[in-house]
């Protein structure tokens, strides 16, 4: 299950990483920025460097560590998929978890920066409140002519705004995990989901040498 999780999110990835000349018009909101800023980067790097369109794998992890995990809110998106489990995990699990739940994102990441070609993007207006610490940035990408709605919840943590979840055609990436994630602590344990996860995350880090 979390396979096809991972699938799923790395199609949504490639989606979101894959953005070229985005459409919009006017000033974007600063959450909107993050987005459009993400997109941006990602993409500047990979046309600018022939090792990345290569797909070497190095390279690829160094420019996701570099340029989207810093966009991300793991401790924010970790506990929203251990949900309820979150709050009896010891403070020595809950590290353990947001560790190996980021290194989940980093082979997710890695593989979707792998697979980038020329979609386009559009910022849809924001609607949110003045002064709203939440919101919903919403795009549709267009892919070979399909309109793919996906859209990205953000939090304000301070001055910055953090990426807390995403989702790509009604399906939020979080709420997938937290099902998965439910299961597996029910018949597990939190250290069962955590060996899980650490099982998960060796898997794809030989399949990512071997490729």
């Amino acid at each position: 299950m979390l396979a096809k999780i991972r699938e799923f999110f790395l199609w949504t990835l490639v989606a979101c990483l894959g953005g070229l000349a985005p459409a919009h018009a006017g000033q974007l909101a600063p959450p909107v920025q993050v987005v459009e800023h993400l997109t941006d980067s990602v993409m500047s790097a990979v046309r600018s460097d022939p090792a990345l369109k290569a797909g070497n794998e190095a390279k690829i992890e160094q420019l996701v560590q570099t340029k989207v995990l810093p966009y991300l809110d793991f401790q924010r998106m970790t506990a929203s998929a251990v949900g309820p489990y979150w709050r009896r995990a010891t403070p020595q699990q809950r590290e353990q978890l947001q560790q190996q739940f980021r290194e989940l994102l980093v082979h997710t990441y890695s593989g979707a920066v792998g697979r980038i070609h020329n979609q386009k993007v559009q910022y849809l207006p924001l609607r949110a409140a003045p002064g709203a610490t939440s919101v919903v940035v919403r795009t549709r990408v267009l892919d070979n002519g399909e309109l793919i709605q996906l859209d990205y919840r953000l939090v304000k943590l301070g001055a910055d705004w953090k990426i807390s979840d995403v989702n790509v055609m009604g399906i939020w990436l979080v709420d997938n995990y937290r099902g998965v994630f439910a299961q597996e602590i029910h018949s597990k344990g939190i250290d069962g989901l955590i060996k899980v996860l650490q099982e998960r995350n060796k898997k794809l880090a030989q399949a990512g040498k071997g490729a």
